[in-house]
């Protein structure tokens, strides 16, 4: 991720076919009544954290350890009210920042939506909407890939060139076939858009306010960075996302995306390989997990110290919005890096939720 310029704020301000080793997709775990959730209009309701049996001295101990961490921003909403609101330094409610890859998760509920509205198939080629030759490899091997394996990380493609981030077809090698491999590959998802863009004939930024920003009450604004599509928003805006996955794809009773096996899949291991990823979701409670740049497992949940339900959209720079359908909360933490400036987990997120786990949020 490139430095932060001042122009982007200005810019964000001005904006008002599937693998044969896929698994079955799990049953849904218990979670949220998405009948007793409450949705913000221009305002937002609040609850105490006494009035739910939080410990408010160890929620303030985890306020310093976030303001420690670097944190800009966070949110902990409870059926959706604000139970938790803190920003520090001179980052305000109003303040807009990147999303880095925790806008991947976004990208993903929106092909859903256009697979919904009949613009797209998941398991078609993606040579169909981008054309042939958009990758280096023989046409028999590109032809493998498809609007799946770019939601699962597992294209083939090779992510040790140079550039990983590159997306032209010199930088788009060969490294195994489809579905055979799972890798952390940020030149393949940011293709997506370009998927979209073929497939609705509107731009990213156009099709994704109608069908999700705007219908929602989010700000923001997808910015080019290099090669990289990157989302700003505020904090709230962030909630209201996380708060629209925990509803299930609907805002107040309206389908967002009515696709139910989509969304259920989307939270669901999408391949054996990385059974901790779904569609461009990281998901807790499996029995191992790999991390972008190695290619290998490691055993455990992602995030010991949290539910086992949770899942998470996360972005370098400890960018988080992790959700829990059992607990109904949505926690969101925007900032600079806590420390260690890894591309999804590291050993914050398991600390923050230790510190969450010690206050009764769960």
């Amino acid at each position: 991720m490139k430095p932060i310029y001042s122009f982007v704020f200005l810019c964000v301000l001005m904006s008002v076919s599937c693998s044969k080793d896929l698994p079955a997709v799990d049953p849904a775990p218990p979670g949220t009544n998405t009948a007793s959730l409450y949705f913000p209009t221009s305002n937002w309701e609040t609850v105490t954290p006494a009035s739910l049996n939080w410990n408010t001295t160890s929620l303030n101990e985890a306020y310093t350890y976030l303001q420690q961490k670097n944190t800009k921003a966070f949110i902990i909403l409870k059926n959706g009210k604000i139970v938790a609101e803190q920003y520090f330094g001179t980052f305000t409610a109003d303040s807009n920042w990147q999303w880095a890859s925790a806008g991947k998760t976004m990208t993903a509920l929106l092909v859903g939506i256009a697979q919904e509205q009949g613009l797209l198939n998941i398991n078609n080629k993606t040579s169909q909407y981008l054309g042939t030759g958009w990758t280096s490899l023989p046409l028999a091997k590109e032809n493998l890939i498809t609007i799946k394996h770019q939601l699962s990380m597992t294209t083939g493609l090779d992510d040790g060139v140079a550039d990983n981030h590159c997306t032209t077809p010199a930088c788009l090698q060969y490294k195994a076939d489809a579905g055979q491999r799972w890798a952390y590959h940020n030149a393949p998802y940011t293709l997506l858009d370009q998927v979209i863009e073929k497939a609705s004939g509107l731009t990213y930024n156009q099709y994704f306010q109608q069908k999700i920003r705007d219908r929602i009450g989010m700000n923001g604004l997808w910015i080019k960075l290099g090669y990289n599509n990157v989302y700003f928003s505020n904090a709230r805006s962030m909630a209201r996302f996380g708060l629209l996955l925990l509803a299930k794809g609907k805002w107040n009773g309206t389908p967002i995306l009515a696709d139910t096996n989509y969304l259920a899949a989307q939270i669901n291991s999408s391949q054996t390989i990385n059974p901790s990823y779904g569609y461009l979701t990281w998901l807790n409670g499996k029995s191992n997990y790999m991390l972008p740049t190695v290619q290998f497992s490691f055993n455990g949940n992602l995030v010991p110290n949290a539910p086992s339900d949770l899942y998470a959209a996360l972005g370098k720079d400890d960018q988080k919005i992790y959700v829990v359908p059992s607990q109904g909360l949505v926690v969101i933490r925007m900032g600079e890096s806590a420390g260690q400036s890894q591309l999804a987990l590291n050993s914050f997120d398991n600390e923050l939720w230790g510190k969450l786990k010690a206050a009764g949020v769960f």
